[in-house]
């Protein structure tokens, strides 16, 4: 457990946290105003009571800046330490961010990076005429020592329409399928209003062991299916809404071993914080919601999690990750268990 040295409900200092990274880390800036032209609050949520149990963010993407003054990725993990969340992965959309999610894995040990190019911008690089080499990059960047995942990727039929599109995502979609097979890692996915089609892929040309759903966005009867599959769901902020009765019914249904937890910051930021800037050190608020609704014990819930987390993508700790790296380059799965 780690020691809690702020009070309660105390908003972060910035200029507190040690500071590990370089100045100019943050290659994209959230916008100051929500998706309905509203002002965002831009002051990050206070800190909650630390967890009992130590625990670990699934799905982040720290290469975005939000909030007034924005947080290094130092910043982000020293805070997140004291409320016993004592890494997270870190999430790449296209090869410049996949690039970014590698070297700041490298550079903080509290970190490892998923790398892919999202299926949204899957269209915009093959028109460009760079789809082959931009997927080429990634499962270079992939054999990185540091990445534990091939992520995300997946279908998108919210943002992209069109068959010439739908089709990029496809192929996109399945290049990273291979990649993560190939190089036996586990696998993220994006699927928005894509149920179907995901299900189907995976189905078709085979699942990677380890295949996750990131921001879990089904209902039920999907859970169930991930379930009988032995697919993981990853439940973010978003599961606390008060029109998400479908994710929590998904939680209901889904065996312990299966469910994982992650903010998607700087978005999705739980109740009653929503619209103000996410970050790993909000997970406690999440998982004890979660833990909550299911009517379990927190510290029992937590503990799974984070096993599930740490058999899923292995050690964060450099020289452990090493060894582990090497067992997972000799099994055929890819994903070390026992």
């Amino acid at each position: 457990m780690v020691e809690n040295t702020a009070p309660e409900n105390t908003a972060p200092d910035s200029a507190a946290a040690d500071n590990t990274a370089s100045a100019s880390q943050h290659p994209r800036k959230r916008e100051a105003k929500a998706e309905n032209g509203a002002r965002r609050d831009l002051k990050y949520p206070e800190l909650p009571a630390p967890l009992a149990v130590p625990c670990y963010d699934n799905h982040t993407h720290l290469e975005i800046e939000d909030g007034e003054t924005g947080l290094e990725i130092g910043e982000h993990m020293d805070l997140a330490e004291r409320v016993n969340i004592l890494g997270a992965i870190t999430v790449g959309g296209d090869v410049a961010s996949s690039r970014w999610q590698v070297w700041a894995a490298n550079e903080d040990p509290r970190l490892l990076a998923a790398v892919a190019i999202h299926p949204n911008e899957a269209p915009r690089v093959a028109a460009a005429g760079n789809l082959d080499s931009h997927l080429a990059e990634i499962r270079e960047l992939a054999q990185d020592a540091r990445v534990a995942a091939i992520g995300e990727t997946g279908l998108d039929f919210f943002r992209t329409s069109g068959e010439d599109a739908i089709a990029v995502q496809q192929e996109s979609f399945e290049a990273h399928i291979a990649f993560a097979k190939e190089l036996g890692l586990p696998m993220q996915i994006h699927d928005r209003d894509a149920h179907e089609a995901v299900v189907d892929t995976l189905r078709r040309v085979g699942a990677p062991a380890g295949t996750v759903f990131h921001c879990f966005s089904g209902d039920a009867h999907l859970a169930r299916i991930a379930a009988d599959e032995g697919w993981f769901c990853s439940f973010a902020g978003n599961v606390t809404f008060k029109n998400a009765a479908n994710l929590r019914e998904a939680l209901e249904v889904l065996p312990p071993e299966l469910v994982l937890v992650e903010t998607d910051a700087p978005f999705l930021t739980p109740v009653p914080l929503r619209g103000r800037p996410n970050a790993p050190y909000v997970i406690p608020n999440t998982i004890r919601f979660m833990a909550e609704h299911l009517g379990v014990d927190t510290d029992e819930f937590t503990a799974q999690v984070a096993a599930n987390t740490l058999g899923l993508y292995g050690p964060f700790d450099p020289a452990e990750r090493s060894r582990w790296a090497e067992q997972r380059a000799a099994s055929t799965s890819g994903i070390p268990r026992g």
